[in-house]
């Protein structure tokens, strides 16, 4: 018979074997007390997640007709509105770190790769939650075109707004993680992160970062702005979030 006394006291030998499990690609707060339940969730995750599946995809008929812009939804810097004036025709997304050829990526790049087109939930930390259809191209295919080295293990993302995040390469790769350009068959709208915003889409919202300036490719985060993986951090935020 299994008695609480016995479940509770199986639970460090469980958590043991997951981190265990996990230990290539622990989130970079593990060991702080703050942080425990979140990693145990993580390597949870990434077990039962191990096969890579699809999260759901909608039809059409199911986007919201108004999906939330909150935070940033018109960068004041002067270079962004200079490239929003000329239809971002001189953006770049430079993309550098652990790769062997270092790029700087146009929009018009981006949109030539192959891309993929999905329908799919975002849940905001504050409660809500919207479907909208997203286009672009898989992270994944652009990281193999700048040669991603063998021994990175994550992704670093910086922002017009000055917010920064990462991913480790288990959702980096996941095939409906996306750069995104398009929104409900149309261009991405400047309320919604234009020219380009990450969708990872096993994440809560404040993981989808809008207005996507430069990305990083790396084997550690302790030397990353602050060493706590994301900006977040500062304001409460658990680096992963995967729901």
């Amino acid at each position: 018979m299994i008695t609480r006394r016995k479940l509770l006291a199986g639970i460090p030998a469980a958590g043991s074997v997951l981190l265990t499990a996990c230990k290539d690609s622990l989130p970079p707060t593990f060991g702080s007390l703050f942080d425990a339940s979140n990693t145990l969730t993580f390597a949870s995750h990434r077990l039962l997640l191990r096969n890579q599946p699809l999260v759901r995809e909608f039809t059409r008929d199911k986007i919201t007709k108004n999906f939330p812009a909150i935070n940033e939804t018109n960068p004041k810097s002067d270079r962004y509105q200079q490239l929003l004036a000329g239809g971002f025709s001189e953006w770049r997304l430079p993309i550098a770190g652990l790769v062997s050829k270092p790029a700087e990526l146009s929009l018009e790049t981006l949109r030539s790769f192959p891309s993929r087109t999905q329908v799919t939930q975002h849940n905001c930390e504050q409660g809500w939650s919207a479907i909208a259809e997203w286009t672009g191209v898989p992270l994944g295919r652009v990281l193999q075109e700048v040669g991603m080295l063998p021994q990175a293990r994550y992704v670093v993302f910086h922002t017009v707004d000055g917010w920064w995040d990462s991913l480790d390469m288990f959702d980096a790769l996941h095939p409906q993680t996306l750069l995104a350009y398009g929104m409900n068959g149309g261009e991405l709208p400047v309320a919604h992160g234009a020219p380009v915003r990450l969708r990872v889409e096993r994440q809560l919202g404040y993981k989808h970062l809008k207005y996507v300036s430069r990305i990083d490719v790396t084997d550690r985060l302790d030397d990353v702005e602050d060493g706590t993986g994301a900006v977040g951090a500062a304001y409460g935020y658990s680096w992963y979030a995967g729901i």
